[in-house]
């Protein structure tokens, strides 16, 4: 097989950064006056999910501080629909996993599945909330912004999405991913969020939103009335620091790995191309990769390969490092099961290669497209083959040094992508 000589790319991409993450979170906190609703002694329960969210232990911990100083009682409670295997305990390993314990943030882990219903949105769709958090005099929505992996529109994933399927657990996450598959999702998130902070005590939000290096870039308290006007600012914001690809259309797409912890999908729709269009929602312009490679699962994601069914090809140790079950669990919930279809593998990372680079059509493997990014957060630094160059760049970049041969270690699999970050 003849391959295409590679070459190592650096991006540029705009940079907003949060350095100091106390003072930030204390300062969008306090803008909102929270003392004249949360009184001392008053318990708050805070949302922690299951993104792999930039600094999210520090996040809640410097929340949890703030209200400790107003004399209340935060504690955190897992909102994250139907990840960790659908369990309470799973839930609080994969917290746990991230650094989000109670040791660190100061303050009590309440994990359950059990959910209260709160009736039922004006169209009848029904609005269910962790228990724990029912069980709270006041309610803290800590979520990132940014765009979903599945819906596209004014709102996508954020302080609604938080509300709805985050404390909705694995019933609500049910329930509504079922609906979604006949309704828009603008309409749902809006009218679910609408009628839970009408029922449920949400005193506040606090917005994050993360810029193309997976840092930090706003921190932001929201007013409950304001969650939705706010949000839809926020995402536009989100977009625009949104890391990409280099180039939107490539022969084979090589991602590294893939996760829970890195996107729901467990690569970025957004980023890689692929997004499925749902009910009522419009077709969207979007990258054209055709064909991907995934070649690992992160350690955060514990098993869970939601989104390998998006790929074309995979390797035998992914696929021997996935837990069936908490991947189906996650993707029947979301009413998309080919999210958790195996795409063809092999053993080695040569052979897979060589089974892509022989079924481009008319274009010879020397002549291949070809892009390899370690996953769709690390984006910085990415390798492509030489043949790209003729295309329309997407980004800025500037060339780390001269082109280089593909190549293989004695197992026949490719080393580490030099110069990347998890």
């Amino acid at each position: 097989m003849s391959y295409p000589p590679l070459l190592r790319i650096r991006q540029r991409f705009d940079r907003p950064r949060v350095d100091e993450i106390p003072q930030a979170v204390h300062t969008a906190l306090e803008r909102l006056g929270l003392e004249r609703t949360i009184k001392p002694g008053q318990s708050v329960a805070l949302t922690a999910g299951s993104r792999g969210i930039a600094n999210i232990p520090l996040v809640l911990k410097s929340t949890a501080d703030f209200l400790k100083r107003l004399g209340a009682k935060p504690f955190l409670v897992p909102a994250m629909g139907s990840h960790g295997g659908g369990t309470a305990e799973g839930q609080r390993h994969i917290l746990e996993s991230y650094g989000i314990t109670e040791a660190y943030v100061g303050v009590p882990l309440r994990a359950s599945m059990d959910v209260v219903s709160l009736g039922s949105t004006p169209e009848g769709y029904p609005v269910f909330l962790d228990r724990h958090a029912s069980e709270a005099d006041h309610i803290g929505v800590v979520a990132r912004i940014k765009p979903h992996t599945a819906f596209h529109g004014p709102l996508e994933s954020g302080l609604l999405k938080m509300m709805m399927i985050g404390l909705g657990k694995h019933t609500g996450a049910l329930a509504y991913h079922r609906i979604l598959l006949e309704q828009p999702y603008d309409g749902v998130v809006r009218s679910v969020a609408r009628t839970m902070r009408a029922r449920a005590p949400i005193a506040f939000g606090l917005g994050l939103v993360e810029n193309a290096y997976d840092e930090t870039a706003l921190i932001e308290g929201v007013a409950p009335q304001d969650f939705e006007p706010r949000e839809e600012e926020l995402l536009v914001l989100a977009r625009r620091w949104l890391a990409q690809l280099p180039y939107r259309q490539a022969d084979v797409l090589i991602v590294d790995e893939i996760g829970k912890n890195i996107s729901g999908s467990g690569m970025d729709t957004n980023v890689v191309g692929r997004k499925r269009t749902l009910a009522a929602h419009v077709e969207i312009d979007q990258p054209t990769m055709r064909l991907i490679f995934v070649r690992g699962l992160t350690e955060q994601t514990h098993g869970n390969a939601t989104g390998i069914g998006l790929a074309d090809f995979t390797t035998s140790r992914l696929v021997q490092g996935m837990n069936y079950r908490a991947t189906v669990i996650n993707c029947l919930t979301a009413g998309y099961p080919q999210g958790a279809n195996v795409p063809v593998y092999f053993d080695t990372d040569r052979e897979v290669i060589d089974a892509a680079l022989a079924i481009l059509g008319t274009r010879e493997a020397q002549d291949a497209r070809v892009i390899r990014i370690t996953n769709t957060l690390a984006l910085e630094e990415v390798e492509i083959s030489e043949p790209c160059l003729a295309e329309p760049r997407q980004t800025e970049f500037t060339m780390c040094g001269n082109a280089f041969a593909l190549h293989y270690d004695s197992a026949g699999n490719l080393p580490p992508l030099a110069g990347a970050h998890t």
